[in-house]
């Protein structure tokens, strides 16, 4: 088992965060956020598919106008997620501008990086706290080394010159990324905010740096910390990047709530990056938010492709029950599910799952056994075995796991 790494719990909205509370998933909209109807829209999608915070940019005026009539737009559509307004630049005007937004929003995300420059820098932090501290809101302090300070990283790289034997320049931007981290949660301290009532983050591209900020960060403080590899990419290779460096972090302990930071393809699905923060949590045993499905990769023995198309069946089937079973079955998220392709292994590992199928591989009898908590029940035979597998899934589901409303009596 995992031991996480104690850090102090902060509350976002009514969503724990830190201590001893479940890691939490969240993800951001990418739509203009003046655009009331289609932000709130995204939303309840990202809701829907498991997200448990949802940041939002807020950039603008209009913007800015437009959060507590998209908070209230949820709301009227019994969507309670926690609403997190992100801030570049002109934050600190736009939530004096707006004590509607300030109010509305559950939290405050603030990049150190672009917050001001200059001799405007630490005014206008501070307005920013000062907005947090009025509101009792918490706050994540979240650094980039996209934008990082320009005068912290030369005054370090400075320093690091000046030594007989200075480290190389990657390390002295790590080490500002963790020091700009902790300067800023100091500072906001300093200004009234709660130490329990701050969130850091340190945002980088690269996986081994991610991992090293990231270590010397939680041997630093004991913040929550929210994870995520930043602009990870497309496809295969976002997931890959985003799922190597959180789950290392993950694995030592390290992490409060996660993004997964996806690219989307063109027109493409927003809530994948919320998929793929529930995958990495679930296939590392941390939390459990739906039955698992065990599937055949293939091989030699299995030219056809029947098994490939009932394990995609069986995935799409479970993800769209899985809303009405999460209501009515208490536990049917730890439930494992086996497709499988041939005699080799597909009787034994159908028989690990908590109900399984065997098809038949190439050359084998057409029938497919079916086991159910290790016990064969049943053999589907003909056209119609994906169907049948389904209604034996839902009627498993329903003699195992207890009801909700039967459990509050």
């Amino acid at each position: 088992m995992i031991k996480r790494r104690p850090s102090i719990m902060t509350v976002i909205g009514q969503v724990p965060l830190g201590g001893a509370a479940p890691i939490v998933v969240q993800s951001m909209t990418n739509t203009d956020t003046a655009d009331i109807a289609g932000t709130a829209e995204q939303i309840r999608s990202l809701v829907r598919a498991g997200s448990e915070l949802v940041r939002l940019t807020v950039d603008t005026e209009a913007a800015a106008a437009a959060v507590p009539h998209i908070r209230d737009q949820l709301a009227q559509a019994g969507v309670t997620v926690p609403l997190i307004g992100d801030f570049h630049f002109n934050g600190h005007k736009l939530l004096k501008a707006h004590p509607a937004c300030a109010e509305a929003l559950a939290k405050y995300r603030i990049n150190p990086g672009n917050v001001g420059r200059g001799a405007k820098r630490d005014t206008q932090f501070a307005q920013m706290i000062e907005v947090a501290c009025t509101y009792q809101k918490p706050v994540r302090i979240g650094v980039n080394w996209g934008s990082l300070d320009p005068e912290l990283l030369t005054r370090m790289m400075d320093e690091n010159n000046a030594l007989p034997a200075p480290r190389s320049a990657n390390q002295i931007m790590r080490a500002a990324v963790v020091e700009s981290c902790l300067q800023s949660s100091r500072r906001a301290e300093e200004l009234g905010q709660a130490h329990d009532a701050i969130v850091l983050s340190a945002k980088v591209s690269g996986v081994q740096d991610l991992i090293s900020i990231y270590s010397d960060l939680a041997s630093a403080c004991n913040y929550p910390l929210h994870l995520g590899l930043t602009e990870a990419g497309m496809g295969s290779k976002g997931i890959v990047a985003s799922t190597a460096g959180i789950g290392v972090l993950l694995q030592s302990g390290i992490g409060d709530t996660i993004r997964v930071s996806l690219t989307p393809e063109p027109n493409g699905d927003r809530t994948q990056e919320v998929i793929v923060a529930q995958e990495i949590l679930q296939t590392m045993g941390l939390r459990s938010f739906m039955p698992m499905v065990i599937a055949c990769p293939g091989c030699g023995r299995t030219t056809s492709t029947y098994f490939q198309q009932l394990a995609q069946d069986i995935q799409s089937f479970i993800r769209h029950r899985m809303p009405h079973w999460q209501a009515t079955y208490l536990g049917v998220e730890d439930m494992n599910v086996a497709v499988m392709g041939c005699v080799v292994n597909g009787p034994g590992e159908s028989k690990h799952a908590n109900i399984g199928i065997s098809l038949p591989g190439t050359g084998e009898r057409p029938v497919a056994p079916v086991y159910e908590d290790g016990q064969k029940t049943i053999t589907l035979k003909g056209e119609h075995i994906a169907q049948e597998f389904q209604s034996l899934i839902e009627r498993y589901i329903a003699r195992t796991y207890p009801e909700r409303n039967s459990c509050t009596h």
